[in-house]
């Protein structure tokens, strides 16, 4: 047995000598192997990407060169390695100070993703935030358990990611889908300028137009949520299973829409535990 045998014979007796050690050697892997994760994510469709493909191909090469005792040509790979480092550096600082930048402003907590729901609610509040002060006018209507299907036939179909930029530009006055309401289905705009039923109650002030009344018909015929912003004050309102909320903050519209996509998300839970479960219930 040579000196190379006995030091990994030596290594691994190392690695297994104890319960301790080997839970230490796995906490090793895991952040290894964690730090090889997100290093890879944060370089993915960047110019580093090449640089990470090339040195793997020169370490690759060199280890075949070297198993094959080529050592003329496992010299000139170890050359390459490890002077393409220091001129790589060079050539690419522009893209590593950026990586290291992004590496910097990321931390183990902000790297947690936003729920659909949260998403969802940031584009609300946002687009609402943008839309009230300006007086632009706008209606938009979730979906329930209750389908919209008839309503949503006399939309435009969009079946778009929702975004405040994308509701913004849908109700800037005199372009094509700003009249109408938008209404949402599963977590995506389904139609633009669709016509909601306006509701025939008599106890609505004359103060509130043909957004409000729609917006009040169809919390009427069905349990969907509704917000408008109104065209001629800024106010925000939302109807919801008959109830007409209006002149509310933005904290409080927040709120309101929160509990609703909450409950939301609640329901489409528990109707999938249904269907998996057959509807049993102990």
């Amino acid at each position: 047995m040579n000196f190379q045998q006995l030091s990994n014979l030596q290594y691994w007796e190392s690695i297994f000598s104890s319960p301790w050690a080997i839970f230490i050697n796995f906490i090793d892997i895991i952040l290894v192997t964690w730090l090889l994760y997100y290093f890879i994510r944060a370089i993915v469709g960047t110019k580093i990407m090449v640089l990470v493909r090339g040195v793997l191909l020169f370490v690759f090469a060199q280890v075949i060169a070297s198993a094959l005792g080529l050592r003329t040509i496992s010299w000139l790979m170890n050359q390459v390695i490890t002077y393409g480092v220091i001129a790589a550096v060079i050539i690419f600082a522009p893209e590593i100070r950026a990586l290291l930048e992004k590496l910097g402003r990321a931390t183990l907590f902000s790297s947690a993703q936003l729920t659909t729901e949260d998403k969802l609610i940031q584009a609300f509040v946002k687009s609402v935030e943008y839309m009230s002060p300006r007086k632009i006018g706008a209606l938009v209507t979730i979906e329930g358990s209750r389908t919209l299907q008839e309503y949503i036939a006399t939309g435009i179909p969009l079946d778009a990611a929702i975004s405040s930029e994308l509701l913004i530009n849908i109700f800037i006055p005199n372009t094509p889908l700003h009249d109408g309401a938008v209404i949402v289905r599963n977590d995506k705009i389904a139609v633009a300028s669709a016509y909601l039923p306006l509701s025939e109650s008599t106890s609505i002030p004359k103060e509130f137009g043909t957004r409000h009344r729609a917006a009040i018909g169809v919390s009427e015929v069905s349990d969907a949520f509704t917000f408008v912003v109104s065209e001629e004050t800024g106010a925000i309102s939302i109807t919801h299973n008959g109830i007409f909320q209006h002149d509310l903050t933005l904290e409080e519209f927040e709120i309101a829409l929160r509990k609703v996509v909450n409950q939301n998300d609640a329901k489409s839970k528990n109707s999938l535990l249904d269907r998996l479960t057959g509807g049993k219930k102990e």
